[in-house]
């Protein structure tokens, strides 16, 4: 809250807590998600999978996390932010275990929906819980931290699979007496057993407890966040933006008037399913099969993944520093541009691509232009719509609706990735990897045009100045 800003001083070390814990859940998020690239040839011959199944399995995380995601958001109202996210470090873990002690494609593929639940739950309440703890004038920056831990763990998994890729020699390679594929799955286990323990060290959402009509206990929590004089206004703020005749539910999302959906949750709709459509996941989901599919050797394409990684990682933490500043809106329009352009030049580099010896390589200088095209796309997917769609998502919408808005939003999110993802190995032996970053490109295209004219700028509102 902007009004909070000579209060939360003194709470600042607090505030950095809770929102380094949460932003665990991103952590999480992205290492679970990332932890698929460079294990297909594993999979592919320990389940005999053909490139459709490949794409199936691969994938099998992304709608669980789509109904993980749906169920978070409404569970969040009913249950707590808190302890939904606590069921989810639980699921994180017991799926890691199961995905690499898997014996056959329908066993993984279970493991991997429900560690998706997981990351779905983890994508919609990180975000949300810390928009809810901090205040206006900081939230866009401390809510872009959870986009930095995302892509920290996507680099995470990719950092790991490397080094387990090279103290076996290959991903099929046999290391401490298993595949060193199956490694790749069991190591996500550390980081959501850090999750877990950590959890215990942060407050409910003072929102859902007033809520809930646990008012002195709101009021504790807001006094350890912003000081024992913010408390009761703060506590006032929300109760005026909550029914008086019903908790939260879907109904919210209705305009009582018309009976259909509000503006404001089309344009949640629209942020979460732009940013799979420009391809992102592709990149993370299948980089290193991207790069073998243009002549890279394995070792290659593990490191150009690991250093496109870390590029985001960097990328991210530029996109912290001018969010509050200059606002969410200019940061997608200049990511979108940016990224059009990018995929195009990729599009066109991959058109290239020619048959050597019996290996597709890229000739001359296009090699180097599509690395460097992939790297910048990355970099400016990262400084923009990476964390900016996030800290919107968990800010827009009033309080009120904010559990039920984030539930279909999250839901459109990943079900529109795993349209994207899992059509993506088929894809690209029917048509080639052209046609497929060509329709990125039209994509990157339109959402320029949809955030002008659609997206309303939250920098600076607090959270009871939000508007359905």
């Amino acid at each position: 809250m902007a009004s909070q800003a000579g209060s939360d001083r003194t709470n600042l070390s607090f505030i950095f807590l809770v929102v380094a814990v949460a932003t665990l859940g991103g952590f999480m998020f992205g290492y679970d998600s990332g932890a698929i690239n460079g294990t297909q040839k594993g999979l592919e011959q320990a389940f005999g999978l053909d490139a459709v199944a490949l794409g199936f399995v691969s994938t099998s995380l992304l709608p669980g996390a789509a109904l993980g995601a749906f169920m978070a958001g409404r569970l969040a109202d009913i249950l707590g932010r808190k302890r939904v996210m606590v069921i989810a470090a639980l699921l994180f873990i017991v799926t890691a275990l199961i995905s690499g002690a898997a014996s056959g494609a329908i066993i993984f593929a279970a493991a991997r929906f429900f560690a998706g639940v997981a990351v779905g739950a983890a994508s919609v309440l990180s975000p949300a819980y810390i928009s809810e703890v901090t205040p206006a004038h900081l939230r866009g920056r401390l809510s872009s931290v959870q986009q930095i831990m995302i892509v920290a763990g996507l680099f995470g998994a990719s950092a790991s699979n490397l080094w387990l890729q090279n103290a076996a020699g290959s991903s099929l390679a046999d290391l401490w007496g298993y595949p060193a594929w199956r490694w790749m799955f069991w190591a996500q286990a550390v980081p959501g057993v850090f999750f877990l323990v950590s959890l215990a060290l942060v407050p409910e959402s003072p929102r859902y407890l007033v809520a809930k009509g646990r008012i002195d206990e709101a009021k504790t929590v807001l006094s350890k966040l912003f000081g024992a004089q913010s408390a009761d206004r703060v506590t006032d703020e929300i109760k005026s933006t909550l029914a008086t005749d019903h908790q939260p539910s879907m109904k919210d999302l209705k305009d009582p008037v018309t009976g259909k959906w509000r503006k404001i949750v089309w344009v949640g709709i629209g942020l979460a399913t732009f940013q799979q459509l420009v391809g992102i996941n592709v990149v993370f989901y299948y980089g290193i099969m991207v790069w073998e599919a243009v002549g890279y050797t394995e070792a290659q394409a593990f490191q150009t993944q690991t250093i496109n990684d870390a590029v985001s990682i960097a990328a991210v933490i530029v996109a912290l520093f001018f969010i509050d500043k200059i606002g969410r809106k200019p940061l997608l329009i200049v990511g979108s541009v940016g990224m059009a352009i990018c995929l195009a030049a990729m599009a066109i580099c991959f058109n290239q691509a020619e048959l050597v010896n019996g290996k597709t390589v890229l000739p001359g200088g296009y090699s180097t232009l599509a690395f460097y095209a992939f790297i910048s796309y990355a970099a400016l997917f990262n400084l923009s719509w990476g964390p900016v769609m996030w800290v919107l998502l968990g800010e827009m919408f009033p309080n009120q609706m904010r559990g039920s808005a984030l539930a279909v939003a999250g839901f459109a999110q990943w079900t529109a990735n795993y349209i994207i993802s899992s059509g993506f190995p088929p894809a690209r032996e029917a048509i080639g990897l052209t046609p497929i970053f060509s329709f990125f490109t039209l994509c990157a295209f339109i959402s320029i045009f949809f955030v002008m004219k659609m997206v309303k700028e939250t920098k600076g509102k607090t959270l009871e100045e939000m508007e359905g």
